[in-house]
């Protein structure tokens, strides 16, 4: 069965291929037309529709639109209620509900062939846990999803047994977790529904002091939803503006919110494996890309092991979408085992683009000694290699690297990538090194969705992927599923002693990640960055 998987209504739409239970593509449309999350200029759904992504799927399956046995798109109209009973006041709600009912005659529209009559509505939190339930590697687990909202809600529990979601609980709107977290992020000077993390960075500076006021607001129900109240945060902190400081009370309010919200996510847990007994948390929902948290799940939640789909954001929907509509053919028996889901690089339409950008480049014997080298002398490596991945974390295929041990680096990257200088970058480590460096947390720890405390004698040693608080967010990386990034670290540890890397998105501040040949030229170009190792060939500032 040849599913297409859409996620037009939220940000950050994408598009995803399930061929026979498998996925085969899947890509965010920012990354074809670089608009970071998908944002349109001018509102009309207010984001984009995924076409650029979806025809991509198509065509690096060999498949026309006409070959679809269907068409899964990850909202259904026909679940939203009035917005004055929903209690949110979203200026976009009757536009992308009459969007998604126009969604058929859009999609056949933008790709040619398509029988409209195939696109079928998949409930949106659905799509979330289908994301996560049937990727993870137990077949059976429970689920978990949490996000800013859905169609008239923002939450979903349930368990996956042989392909089949059971919901147990789901939390109404106006109660969310997501806009609850969504709107602190706004009054803190960033980007509603997509800065999310910054918070998550700026929380690590500072102390709950205002963990009561947060605990009164937010409570939690005994099936595991939950009632979220209005806080008035002028309140707690002035309003930061975009360009401004953060300051230490900025850094309080975030902390409170932080711990919060991993106690809210705690105590679902320990609900949901009351319900259940499953062993295997799987996790999907923007709310699950908040690494601090699912650590603390990992750590001192009920189950053996906590599982998050890498693309667990919206994006991640489209894919979701896919799979469950599969899974109502056949019984899936796929695990997801990496994220690199996105257009791949050929060394001659490589080499054939350098050409014509009239670059000087050379095609060294091995390019990840080259790179090493570069990266022991202290210079910094756009690291362009093979498939893209789905979701937001760069996880060594769309890679800016630098060298772990000068603590300077850390400010240097931020700098180059034009960002805060709270923000961290993560550590990239070789599978069987990371527990002699990396405590307490899951390992391994592939899609950088957890953190670790740094080994004491380790922190000294590799100063720039220390956070404030002494933890760091891993990604470990398996010689078997990733030879060319392993052989990399390798020989960086042989000329270094180190068997880490810097490792933080090929992008700069408002851009969507580097993706094809021309985005990393874009960013060699613009950027005091040292070499670009892109496939075979390697390009020198």
């Amino acid at each position: 069965m040849r599913v297409l998987g859409v996620n037009a209504i939220f940000h950050d739409p994408a598009a995803a291929l399930v061929v026979d239970g498998r996925p085969v593509a899947a890509a965010e449309e920012e990354r074809f037309s670089r608009r970071k999350h998908g944002k349109r200029p001018v509102p009309f759904s207010a984001w984009e529709q995924p076409v650029l992504a979806a025809r991509w799927c198509l065509e690096h399956a060999g498949l026309a639109p006409g070959d679809l046995d269907a068409v899964a798109f990850s909202y259904d109209p026909s679940l939203v209620r009035p917005a004055r009973e929903m209690g949110v006041h979203d200026p976009y709600d009757d536009l992308r509900t009459m969007y998604a009912r126009m969604a058929p005659g859009l999609l056949a529209e933008a790709l040619p062939g398509l029988d409209p009559d195939k696109v079928v509505f998949v409930p949106h939190h659905v799509a979330h846990a289908a994301s996560a339930g049937l990727a993870a590697p137990a077949r059976s687990c429970a689920v978990l999803v949490n996000d800013g909202r859905g169609e008239d809600a923002s939450h979903l529990a349930g368990r996956y047994r042989d392909g089949r979601l059971e919901v147990l609980a789901a939390q109404r709107l106006p109660h969310s977790l997501g806009l609850f977290y969504e709107a602190l992020t706004e009054h803190l000077g960033f980007l509603r529904s997509s800065d999310e993390y910054k918070v998550m960075a700026l929380a690590s500076y500072g102390k709950p002091r205002h963990l009561d006021l947060m605990r009164e607001a937010v409570r939690v129900h005994p099936d595991g939803g939950f009632r979220t109240d209005a806080i008035d945060w002028t309140a707690l902190c002035p309003a930061r503006a975009p360009d401004a400081p953060c300051t230490d009370v900025h850094a309080d309010v975030a902390a409170s919110a932080q711990r919060r919200l991993e106690e809210v996510l705690l105590e679902q847990a320990r609900i949901l494996h009351e319900q259940t007994g499953e062993r295997t948390l799987a996790m999907a929902g923007g709310t699950a890309l908040n690494c601090v948290a699912n650590t603390v799940l990992a750590r001192r939640g009920p189950f053996e092991q906590v599982w998050v789909q890498p693309a667990a954001g919206d994006a991640g929907t489209s894919l979701g979408a896919a799979l469950h509509l599969g899974a109502r053919e056949e019984r899936p028996r796929w695990t997801m085992d990496g994220a690199a889901l996105g257009r791949d690089l050929d060394d001659a339409e490589i080499e054939e683009a350098l050409r014509l950008a009239r670059v000087p480049y050379e095609r060294p014997d091995d390019i990840a000694e080259t790179a090493a080298r570069t990266l022991a002398g202290d210079g910094i490596v756009a690291w362009v290699q093979g498939r893209a991945e789905f979701g937001p974390r760069a996880l060594g295929h769309r890679s800016l690297l630098a060298h772990p041990g000068h603590r300077a680096n850390l400010e240097r990257l931020n700098d180059v990538k034009g960002r805060e200088q709270f923000r961290p970058v993560a550590p990239m480590v070789l599978a069987d090194r990371a527990p002699q460096i990396f405590q307490r947390g899951p390992l391994p720890s592939p899609y950088m969705l957890f953190v670790h405390d740094v080994a004491p004698a380790w922190q000294d040693r590799i100063p720039a992927v220390v956070h404030v608080d002494g933890t760091a967010r891993v990604q470990t990386v398996d010689p078997r599923s990733e030879p060319l990034a392993a052989r990399l670290l390798r020989a960086f540890e042989r000329r270094t002693g180190l068997p880490v890397l810097v490792n933080t998105s090929l992008n700069t501040a408002g851009r969507p990640m580097v993706d094809d040949i021309r985005d990393a030229l874009e960013c060699f170009g613009s950027t005091p960055i040292d070499l670009l190792a892109i496939g075979s060939f390697a390009v020198r500032r």
